[in-house]
């Protein structure tokens, strides 16, 4: 069926962003003193937020930070990841072909755990800003997904009812979003599902490729 509009996930839908929130995350442990740790677990943690990132690679490593560790630690690497946001992150295969179908024919819009400022200057770093009319990240709204409300606040600015905007996600985080948004949701199956088979997320559709889209 056609759509209105369609909403974005970012990180593991449209770029894969694991290789530099890796080496941002294995640059914090190095200066705290502790071994990396291999991006393959970083993918098991990445769509959650910087926080429970480093929560995980802490558990990881058997330690508990405080609080106020754990502050320090977020902020080394938010500032190592806002100055190497793309040295090695690339849209997915047929990602920027299915934008510029997309986008000729309605509005589009992200919306992701990913703090506004840093989805901003990743998208801007990869040339893909220019498809969104608008970008709603961690920060833009007083809740984040699995929460409806960005999903909500994406659809009022594109001016597009929930029920006729596909959310393309990647996770069980976006699915339950776009239930509670009362979006169709449809999951690319190689972006980041936290070890669980997207097939059994109750998304819509499972898609291989994003050409699927268009």
């Amino acid at each position: 069926m056609s759509y209105s509009a369609y909403l974005f996930d970012l990180d593991g839908t449209l770029v894969d962003t694991a290789p530099d929130l890796s080496r941002a995350l294995n640059h914090t442990l190095s200066l705290a003193g502790l071994p990396d740790v291999d991006e393959s677990l970083t993918r098991h943690w990445v769509g959650h937020g910087v926080r429970a990132m480093l929560e995980a690679a802490f558990d990881h490593l058997s330690l508990c930070p405080t609080p106020e560790d754990l502050d320090a630690h977020q902020a080394t690497l938010v500032e190592h990841y806002a100055a190497h946001i793309a040295d090695y992150s690339l849209p997915y295969p047929a990602v920027v072909e299915t934008l510029q179908v997309l986008a000729d024919r309605v509005p589009l819009a992200v919306v992701t755990n990913k703090p506004t400022d840093l989805s901003n200057r990743l998208l801007a770093a990869l040339d893909l800003q220019r498809f969104f009319q608008v970008v709603v990240g961690r920060g833009a709204t007083e809740r984040f997904k699995p929460d409806p409300e960005p999903a909500w606040y994406a659809c009022e600015h594109v001016g597009k009812a929930a029920s006729q905007a596909l959310f393309v996600g990647d996770s069980e985080t976006d699915v339950l979003c776009a239930r509670a948004a009362g979006c169709p949701i449809v999951l690319y199956r190689y972006g980041y599902n936290h070890g669980k088979d997207p097939d059994h997320l109750g998304a819509d559709r499972v898609i291989d490729s994003f050409d699927a889209l268009v």
